[in-house]
């Protein structure tokens, strides 16, 4: 069985031992949390909140760090977009999302209900995080406001991944 909380403890003492790695992981987990086919495997979010405590703990630069994370969640969600552009429907018969077409269809909605703005409200929903840029390719939106939403997004969903753990390590401590 999987456990996600030795996954956390392994994962906040490797970056413990090795900080110079810390932002490549992140940026690596936010890439992962915001690809369509690999967000479903991979349990980023509780990561990247350990690893903000982890900023505040040790005393990590925030900068690059957040940097690697905007910078990996950007690239997770162009090539999901590039993914549904390129293949179409086809890209819904895509493992993992043949498991799940309720997902990819709730995801397909809510594109259709917010428009550009389901690109950047998506990233905050876990569910529809990584499709919603997949439906965006599938659907043909445009390129520039899909990046622009894109990587806005991307800016803030990472400081929202990282500061929480830094702020309550910072208030637990005083």
């Amino acid at each position: 069985m999987f456990d996600v909380s030795s996954l956390v403890t392994a994962t906040t003492e490797f970056v413990r031992a090795n900080e110079s790695w810390a932002p490549v992981l992140v940026f690596a987990l936010a890439f992962g949390e915001s690809i369509a086919l690999v967000s479903f495997l991979i349990p980023a979010t509780v990561l990247l909140l350990a690893i903000g405590a982890l900023i505040e703990a040790s005393g990590l630069p925030l900068g690059p760090i957040w940097l690697a994370a905007t910078v990996g969640a950007t690239l997770g969600d162009a090539i999901s977009y590039w993914i549904g552009f390129h293949y179409k429907d086809r890209a819904r018969g895509f493992w993992p999302l043949s498991r799940r077409p309720d997902m990819v269809e709730k995801a397909e909605v809510f594109f259709h209900r917010f428009g550009v703005w389901s690109v950047a409200i998506g990233r905050f929903f876990g569910p529809v995080r990584a499709v919603v840029p997949l439906i965006a390719g599938i659907l043909a939106m445009r390129q520039i406001p899909f990046q622009v939403a894109n990587v806005a997004s991307a800016a803030l969903w990472a400081f929202a991944m990282l500061a929480p753990g830094a702020a309550m390590l910072k208030l637990m401590g005083q």
